[in-house]
């Protein structure tokens, strides 16, 4: 049996290098909630119980998010408000996004999915908190992070959640990562002028990407399906994401 790369994985660019990995069931492997205040399970239920307020109807999505302790991937001072619907600062100029962007996002990239969806690439991983919840609906994730100083701190946010189905990956998330392709999905947590090719590139026949785009003087979400006959684009709300860049920092 082929062995999952160490934790965190690293990009290589060598033409022959080939993803090695080995999947298991991350939900059941999260720490079971427990404890009062921001560790208590009900305080992340009443998150859960508004998103679905909002819409949001995929159980295993909603099971997830009420898995995956957010306010562990916050900075002390906004702990608070960890809970709350809101985006919030992780430094160097990024974002975590809103539970309900979060969960809104994921829902459509799994696109009605029975049970975990296939291997997915998450473009740009922050301060990990996505790539944790991605980590609960599908079989294998890589996440790419082109800022050295995030990808160290989602590092040490994941490092304790022994997630062996969550890969993370500094490097240039424009290029995507062709050695872990096709992908059933793809979603990407920043926004460009246009869809970089390697995305489309990389997504399996079947596949579903979801990414903000630049549209109507905003950003919009855009999803992408990769069908037989070709692909097929829709436009959907508007969004707030930050810039899409290019290389590494």
């Amino acid at each position: 049996m082929r062995e999952r790369p160490s934790f965190p994985a690293r990009l290589d660019t060598a033409p022959d290098a080939q993803p090695r990995f080995k999947s298991q069931p991350a939900a059941a492997l999260m720490p079971v909630p427990q404890g009062v205040g921001m560790d208590s399970m009900a305080v992340r239920q009443r998150m859960v119980q508004k998103l679905a307020g909002q819409g949001v109807s995929d159980p295993l999505v909603l099971s997830a998010m009420g898995t995956v302790e957010r306010h562990r991937f916050v900075d002390s001072a906004l702990v608070n408000q960890a809970y709350e619907d809101t985006s919030l600062p992780i430094g160097l100029g990024q974002t975590i996004s809103k539970p309900g962007v979060v969960s809104r996002m994921i829902e459509l990239l799994r696109n009605g999915a029975q049970g975990r969806m296939g291997r997915v690439l998450e473009i740009g991983t922050g301060c990990g908190y996505q790539a944790a919840v991605l980590s609960c609906v599908a079989n294998e994730v890589y996440s790419i992070e082109r800022l050295k100083g995030l990808h160290d701190k989602a590092r040490d946010n994941l490092r304790p959640l022994r997630l062996p189905n969550l890969h993370l990956l500094f490097g240039d998330g424009m290029i995507g990562y062709a050695q872990g392709a096709p992908y059933a999905g793809i979603i990407s947590a920043a926004g460009g002028e246009s869809l970089p090719q390697a995305w489309v590139d990389q997504l399996a026949l079947g596949g579903r990407l979801v990414a903000p785009v630049v549209h109507a003087g905003g950003q919009a979400l855009l999803v992408v399906d990769k069908t037989a006959t070709g692909v097929q684009q829709s436009i959907l709300e508007q969004v707030n994401f930050v810039p899409l860049k290019s290389g590494v920092a």
